[in-house]
């Protein structure tokens, strides 16, 4: 690849420290069996100086012109019929940017730019999430308890996690079974809730040791319970899972805990550096040579 800044490989994953748009452009047409990730929440955060991070987007139109990069590249190399999930949450408009206090409609203008794209909308499974960590940790004035003195019309509900499921068009070419051993049918009702009232919020891998000392945000982990059940779910074992947002490599830790291969796109080197040591100590299976080599045949 002449594309990416550093990679490292392992038996059945590949990490790049790279961007992903022209990462992924190297991967070969119809090669991942899965793809999940978080993806950068528009303008929310910051996490780095690059102009590829898309996290360092002027306003939403910015950032879905550069997102819709990726979305194209999914649909290039997903084999057909097979899903891409997207978790993701609504955003708060700031006074100071939006001019008004309320809520921006993120997760479904993921959907919209996955069906333009040509994907087929799936489902949506709504995670919950406590409101009282959220109004603890974000101070938001419609969940704070003295404001309902003031005008509960400003009061609001807490905001949940989404994992917006799409899927690529065509036949699935290696149908995804489940038996009842694998996947028992209490299971299987757990999974099919719309609403996963039981993903532990602090089960993510360890932040902190991804942090550089001038970073001004905190990275926030997918959580491995969500990414686990996803993968199961809508993969086989041994499929190639893709993560264009790596972060610290929770996806690819969940990958080789689950029998799955994995390449994954990391546009922050701090962040890269420890995806590379989590993923190697998760890794369970063996098989020369580097996955993308394999890949490309």
């Amino acid at each position: 690849m002449n594309t990416i800044i550093k990679q490292q490989d392992g038996k059945n994953w590949t990490a790049v420290h790279g961007d992903c748009v022209l990462g992924m452009s190297d991967l070969p047409d119809e090669s991942v069996g899965f793809s999940v990730y978080s993806p950068p929440f528009a303008d929310l955060f910051v996490y780095s100086d690059s102009a590829a991070d898309m996290g360092n987007c002027a306003d939403d139109v910015s950032f879905f012109d550069q997102y819709r990069h990726v979305i194209d590249q999914k649909m290039r190399v997903l084999k057909p019929g097979r899903l891409t999930a997207v978790h993701c949450t609504d955003l708060p408009t700031r006074k100071f940017k939006d001019g008004v206090i309320g809520l921006k409609p993120f997760s479904d203008d993921i959907m919209r730019a996955h069906i333009d794209a040509g994907f087929i909308y799936h489902s949506r499974v709504t995670v919950w999430r406590d409101p009282v960590v959220e109004m603890q940790r974000t101070k938001a004035l419609g969940l704070l308890y003295k404001q309902l003195k003031k005008d509960s019309a400003m009061s609001r509900v807490g905001m949940a996690d989404y994992v917006m499921v799409f899927r690529k068009p065509g036949d699935n070419p290696e149908p995804i079974k489940h038996s009842p051993n694998d996947l028992p049918v209490d299971l299987w009702q757990k999974y099919a809730s719309p609403v996963w009232m039981d993903v532990s919020q602090t089960d993510v891998l360890n932040g902190r040791m991804a942090r550089d000392a001038e970073d001004e945000r905190h990275i926030c982990p997918l959580q491995l319970p969500l990414i686990e059940r996803a993968i199961h779910l809508w993969s086989n074992p041994g499929d190639i899972v893709l993560s264009p947002f790596m972060g610290i490599g929770s996806e690819g830790f969940v990958a080789m805990k689950t029998g799955r291969k994995f390449i994954g796109f990391e546009l922050k080197e701090s962040y890269w550096r420890q995806a590379c040591k989590f993923i190697a100590e998760s890794e369970s299976n063996s098989s020369g040579g580097s996955l993308l080599e394999l890949m490309a045949g």
